[in-house]
């Protein structure tokens, strides 16, 4: 008895769809809850930013945990909710992820130099990227 035929591979070009899909539903989300935060809280305090990024944390492990973990959930799942809509709401989801893998492997110094990293490297190239705006104009 032969068994049947391969299934399809799944192209590069879905997958990219399947991201960009899921990128525009995470960005418009979080340009939703920027705006509502500032309605309700006012500017003075990035109140979105912070609720989004703590959401979009939590929302990527139970994602991780439930669906990709205990139910095998597939690549192309993976990549519209993980990559596609929680990284276009947060990418601070994704850094929080890569800090757990790191963590759970058991590689607590090169977790936390990446936390540490991370931040202040953002931070310095964002005031590096101003002033280098600054400086030419």
């Amino acid at each position: 008895m032969t068994a049947g035929p391969e299934p399809p591979q799944i192209g590069g070009m879905f997958h990219l769809l399947l991201v960009a899909v899921g990128g525009a539903i995470g960005a418009s989300l979080r340009h939703l809850t920027n705006l509502a935060a500032m309605r309700l809280f006012g500017a003075g305090f990035p109140w979105g930013t912070m609720a989004i990024n703590v959401a979009g944390s939590l929302a990527m492990g139970v994602f991780v945990e439930t669906l990709v973990r205990r139910y095998g959930g597939s690549n192309e799942l993976r990549l519209f909710v993980a990559t596609g809509i929680l990284g276009g709401f947060t990418t601070f989801s994704a850094f929080s992820l890569d800090f757990a893998v790191l963590w759970e492997r058991g590689a607590v110094a090169p977790a936390i130099l990446y936390a540490v990293g991370s931040v202040i490297l953002s931070i310095l190239a964002l005031f590096a990227g101003m002033w280098l705006v600054r400086s030419l104009g």
